[in-house]
């Protein structure tokens, strides 16, 4: 199901400072299995604003979102494909997709959240990928 939801929205390209244009992100996830990080708010929402201009901001210029395709979605601007994305009303929704050998996952944050908290989400979606492709490589060279 998330594949399909991804797969529906694979054509749009978002951008916003900081942030991967949303194709670019997905095309790294289906191809390279890089995990994709999207924050969908909103310019009204004093939450969201805090989120992507400081918090995420900050995370970015010292190099804790290298390992992740990172996209931040406006809500108001791609309403569409952002209920496509999130779930319930509430933002913002911090959503990391990760592959893995049956497919995807999907973890999802709601509200504000700290640089604390957001970094967790991110180093577990890099060491889940490195240990898959550990195993992937063990596999096929056995």
């Amino acid at each position: 199901m998330t594949g399909l939801t991804l797969s529906l929205v694979l054509q749009t390209a978002l951008v916003a400072t900081g942030a991967q244009p949303y194709s670019e992100a997905y095309e790294a996830l289906i191809k390279d299995g890089k995990p994709m990080l999207v924050v969908v708010g909103a310019d009204w929402c004093p939450a969201c604003q805090t989120l992507k201009n400081n918090t995420l901001a900050q995370m970015e210029r010292q190099g804790k979102l290298r390992e992740v395709s990172y996209v931040a979605l406006n809500s108001d601007h791609h309403p569409q494909l952002a209920s496509k994305i999130g779930t319930g009303g509430m933002i913002p929704q911090i959503i990391m997709y990760e592959k893995n050998g049956e497919g995807f996952r999907r973890r999802q944050l709601t509200g504000a959240q700290s640089e604390g908290v957001l970094q967790s989400l991110v180093q577990g979606a890099v060491q889940r990928r490195a240990s898959l492709s550990g195993k992937l490589f063990r596999n096929a060279s056995n």
